[in-house]
């Protein structure tokens, strides 16, 4: 079997394990963050196996969808979702602006404490993905740190703001 290509982000948070693990499972924060320079709705997010994030992003007149199904969930350690666009009412299609993405990316988001700090490790993989979508994320994996890099930049901001606030309180 051929190795399919992965995208990989790390990025290391001034914050514990539990306060990051809130970010990426509770819809206020997650929202604050996710899908830099747009409207992020998040209209759904149970956070255990099978249950679904249903998230919308909005820039004028134009509306993205995403449909991710939980596959796996460890408090506060690891979540694993089968991330997926999807039309307005959660069916899953092709990408409407790059029609040979795959149609299913695995999502496996990490978060490992290193004394204070969060060690957060994102991976993306294609599932179940066609010859022609693989080379297609495999050519775009070095473009990706730009979406994700803008949301983690965003993520730092909040989660120094959230460990502010539990500090003062």
């Amino acid at each position: 079997m051929t190795q399919l290509p992965t995208y990989t982000l790390e990025r290391l948070f001034n914050a514990p394990p539990r306060l990051v693990w809130r970010t990426w499972t509770e819809p206020d924060l997650l929202a604050r963050w996710y899908g830099p320079g747009v409207e992020t709705t998040i209209h759904q997010l149970d956070v255990k196996p099978g249950g679904l994030w249903l998230n919308e992003m909005r820039w004028g007149d134009n509306a993205f969808y995403q449909r991710m199904e939980f596959t796996e969930v460890d408090h506060p350690s690891r979540l694993v979702c089968l991330m997926s666009n999807s039309d307005a009412d959660w069916n899953i299609i092709a990408n409407p602006r790059v029609p040979n993405w795959p149609r299913v990316l695995v999502t496996t988001v990490v978060f490992e404490a290193q004394g204070d700090q969060t060690k957060m490790t994102l991976t993306w993989v294609p599932h179940e993905a066609s010859d022609v979508e693989i080379e297609c994320f495999a050519n775009a994996i070095s473009s990706m740190d730009q979406g994700w890099g803008e949301g983690m930049t965003l993520l730092g901001q909040l989660l120094e703001e959230l460990a502010g606030a539990e500090a003062s309180a």
